[in-house]
């Protein structure tokens, strides 16, 4: 298997990083002195440069204005997005337009893929379900009514809700089919009400009461929203890379300059072990995470599905993030805790990504079924 990026890969990470550059990470108050949320709205400052640097169209088809590049691309993207935890709706946004390439029929990609590329219309997706642990195309029901489609139901933790003009919900029809529709944040129908996250970011809990879409705002094909599903999962296992990345160089950085005993702890057995684990985690976080976004941008059979990939990845994931962060605090001491430090700030971001992706457990247990499904050999 190789992973060398190609040209067009390494250069798409470049202009991150060029974006991103100028990023702090402590620019909102912080989480653990606001009693509500940090921000009204995502960073549109940023959002504009993403724009500007052809970011918010990677995968989009060059007819419609994007660079035409797969899903290894967007996850190098999102890597540095987290490095400086960009407040931006990137991985909800670029993973919805791409449903909609992929997915979507030409009436729809034609009005919104182009206005997307550019970031006049902001995308997220309600993909938390009903209270975060059931299936989310389990919370909305849809049902058509002449040219229209009639959905009802609740979505939790709709990230950057109220700074999107459209959210993607799947839903289940009669018939135990999933569809994917693109609804307006201000329709009749449709009720946002606020939740924050462990980041102190505004969520929202979206409410569908007799919300009528019409039929263009569909997405009615057969395993679009699993596709989605799974590109969001590696999106944020891709984040998740990326912020630990950081806080174990942070770390790094911090006990090479801090002395106990006239030396630097981080020549102290004890503190160079536990680093090196955490590096092994890092490196098995990035090996799945390159293997899931491969196997869902070339669509390559394997002998597991993709969801299997994915559900390796998200074991690493979300287990190794929440590994990185607590070996930081603890070697920082002290220090790791005081709010005029980020590193606080990561770790709050790693538990929104560690409770974003579910817990190990649950995605090893699936991976078990199909284990059982696909006998290997």
């Amino acid at each position: 298997m190789d992973f060398t990026f190609t040209e067009e890969q390494q250069a798409a990470a470049e202009a991150a990083r060029g974006v991103f550059a100028g990023v702090a990470p402590d620019t909102v108050p912080s989480p653990s002195l606001t009693a509500g949320a940090v921000a009204d709205d995502f960073d549109r400052a940023l959002w504009s440069r993403l724009a500007e640097a052809d970011l918010l169209s990677l995968t989009t088809a060059p007819e419609y204005g994007g660079a035409g590049l797969d899903a290894i691309a967007l996850c190098l993207v999102l890597r540095e997005a987290a490095q400086v935890l960009a407040r931006v709706p990137l991985l909800q946004h670029s993973a919805a337009t791409a449903a909609v390439q992929a997915h979507g029929g030409e009436q729809l990609r034609s009005a919104l893929l182009a206005r997307a590329g550019r970031g006049e219309v902001v995308l997220t997706v309600a993909a938390s379900g009903r209270t975060g642990h059931d299936p989310a195309e389990r919370a909305v029901t849809a049902r058509q009514e002449g040219p229209d489609w009639i959905l009802d139901g609740v979505q939790t933790a709709v990230p950057w809700a109220y700074g999107a003009d459209l959210v993607v919900v799947p839903a289940h029809t009669a018939a135990d089919r999933t569809v994917l529709a693109l609804v307006p944040r201000r329709h009749p129908g449709v009720v946002l009400a606020e939740q924050i996250s462990t980041t102190g970011e505004r969520l929202a809990e979206l409410r569908l009461e007799s919300a009528r879409i019409p039929a263009r705002e569909i997405i009615d094909v057969d395993g679009a929203w699993e596709w989605l599903r799974d590109l969001l999962a590696t999106g944020t296992c891709a984040l998740a890379l990326g912020l630990g990345e950081r806080v174990l160089r942070m770390t790094s950085d911090y006990t090479s300059k801090r002395e106990q005993f006239g030396f630097p702890v981080a020549t102290f057995q004890a503190v160079a072990v536990q680093a090196a684990d955490r590096y092994i985690d890092l490196r098995a976080m990035e090996a799945t995470l390159w293997q899931a976004a491969w196997r869902h941008s070339s669509g390559t059979q394997g002998a597991l599905p993709v969801s299997g990939v994915v559900a390796v990845a998200k074991v690493w994931a979300a287990d190794g993030v929440r590994r990185v962060v607590q070996t930081a605090q603890h070697l920082h001491g002290g220090f790791g805790a005081d709010v005029d430090y980020p590193l606080h700030r990561y770790h709050a971001w790693a538990k929104h990504l560690e409770l974003s992706l579910g817990p190990a457990s649950a995605h090893e247990e699936s991976l078990g079924d199909l284990l059982a499904a696909h006998p290997l050999g």
